[in-house]
């Protein structure tokens, strides 16, 4: 009986988590496993690009978990520069190029693996195409900037927007000595936490003597003689000049393939996929990774949200059930962490802004701590902000920004998101305690003790 055929599309954290379960599963007399990436690196970090652009990481490679080569050693027949154009449903097969050589050909399959993953986003704008300016979402994206700023004689940067991906850029530009200005539409960068907090990161940037411009709308990159970017106008007038332009607007689900083919898709583009990740409507197609949306279990719908945790995970459910086992992806409560210079940020569950679209009563409570007790040598300031539904006392969100120590406490309330917890039950929860680690009372409590009373009173 001749082996099953799967086509993997994506050769990054979804994809070859997904191929590498699977071949776990089932041996290649069993299972044949093709996969193709358009890029030259597989199994990659890319939340780690920032921190070898600035120079804490100091080798590209040592954020490669897996090469090509060892992917290949484990009977998948990993094609690299190769990039898929078309899916045939009806057919069962896709077709794909050679990027090197332009050569196209079709590989049939039983079963298929979208793991497209993100691009950054674009806007359409004069000049956006030019030398020196940089999306950066893949290992391939990190190089080509590593390599203009290597050629680069001039030391000015801008950063276009101020979410996780510009201010980690920011960052690490001006750990490279560049001198580092951020533009960005919001109030506040940072537009994944609500704007209160999204001030005290303000402060950090210009601490790091990072410009950062609010309410800048760009709306031309300027370009030499020689086709490369020089600077950058707003709509305002003015003009900030620069060697380089790195994009930190976001990013987008890549789902041009499926579109095409008519495969379901949400709001944010992103492919619709049932708990086991399979493609609604799909019975031999799954998908996951940053070109997927997930469902929001604290809002209750779905949203697209690019993480490399979650696309690791899709990648264990997909090649679970590609190999014949059963898993699934319940969902996730919008869990993040990031930092600017020694300033930790973090955020789980749903912003101000979140609630009120979710048609939410709710309450909101800050309190100022430290990460650890007060008199203890190294303790550093954290403010937290948390959201609870009126009425109900249900915990909402949780938003932290302090020193060392402060960002990994969100994970406590990702826990209490998770099982639905109220602000009354946090308040009460178990947790560890001595004077190097923290207060007697977590600030998380602190927060959640600010929240019931705010409930009460709201109710009263």
């Amino acid at each position: 009986m001749a082996a099953e055929r799967l086509v993997v599309v994506g050769g990054d954290a979804a994809g070859m988590a997904a191929a590498s379960q699977a071949r776990r599963l089932k041996g290649p007399t069993e299972l044949a496993i093709t996969a193709f990436e358009r890029g030259h690196f597989t199994s990659y970090s890319a939340c780690g690009i920032p921190y070898w652009v600035g120079g804490r990481v100091p080798e590209r490679d040592a954020l490669i978990a897996r090469t090509p080569e060892e992917h290949r050693a484990r009977d998948i027949d990993l094609r690299t520069r190769t990039e898929v154009v078309e899916l045939d449903l009806a057919g069962q097969r896709v077709r794909a190029r050679d990027l090197g050589s332009g050569a196209e050909s079709w590989t049939d399959y039983d079963k298929l693996v979208l793991a497209t993953g993100a691009r950054p986003v674009r806007p359409r704008l004069p000049g956006i195409g030019a030398h020196g300016v940089h999306g950066v979402q893949t290992l391939d994206d990190g190089q080509r900037l590593m390599d203009t700023l290597e050629r680069t004689s001039g030391r000015r940067a801008v950063v276009v927007g101020a979410g996780y991906i510009g201010v980690e850029m920011a960052e690490a530009l001006v750990g490279r000595g560049f001198e580092v200005t951020v533009l960005h539409r919001g109030e506040q960068p940072m537009a994944t936490l609500d704007p209160d907090m999204g001030a005290l990161v303000h402060a950090a940037m210009n601490g790091m003597g990072i410009r950062t411009v609010a309410g800048a709308e760009v709306t031309k990159i300027l370009t030499d003689e020689e086709g490369r970017a020089s600077a950058v106008a707003t709509a305002a007038g003015d003009e900030y000049p620069a060697d380089v332009v790195v994009l930190g607007i976001g990013v987008e689900p890549r789902t041009s393939l499926a579109r095409a083919a008519g495969l379901p898709l949400g709001e944010s583009g992103g492919l619709l996929t049932d708990l086991s990740m399979r493609v609604r409507g799909h019975e031999n197609i799954w998908s996951g990774g940053d070109c997927v949306e997930v469902l929001d279990l604290v809002a209750g719908r779905n949203r697209h949200i690019p993480l490399g945790t979650h696309a690791n995970k899709h990648g264990q459910v997909i090649g679970s059930g590609v190999g014949g086992g059963y898993a699934t992806f319940p969902g996730v409560v919008g869990t993040a962490v990031s930092k600017v210079c020694e300033l930790e940020i973090a955020r789980t569950g749903l912003r101000e802004k979140d609630a009120l679209a979710a048609g939410l009563r709710f309450v909101s409570a800050t309190i100022e701590s430290t990460t650890t007790a007060g008199y203890y040598p190294g303790a550093a300031k954290m403010t937290v902000k948390m959201l609870a539904e009126r009425r109900t006392g249900r915990l909402l969100g949780v938003q932290i920004v302090g020193g060392a120590g402060s960002a990994k406490r969100v994970d406590i309330a990702a826990v209490a998101l998770t099982a639905g917890m109220t602000v009354d039950q946090v308040v009460s929860l178990d947790l560890g305690y001595a004077p190097p680690f923290s207060p007697v009372w977590d600030p998380i409590q602190v927060a959640a003790r600010k929240a019931v009373s705010a409930v009460r009173a709201a109710d009263a």
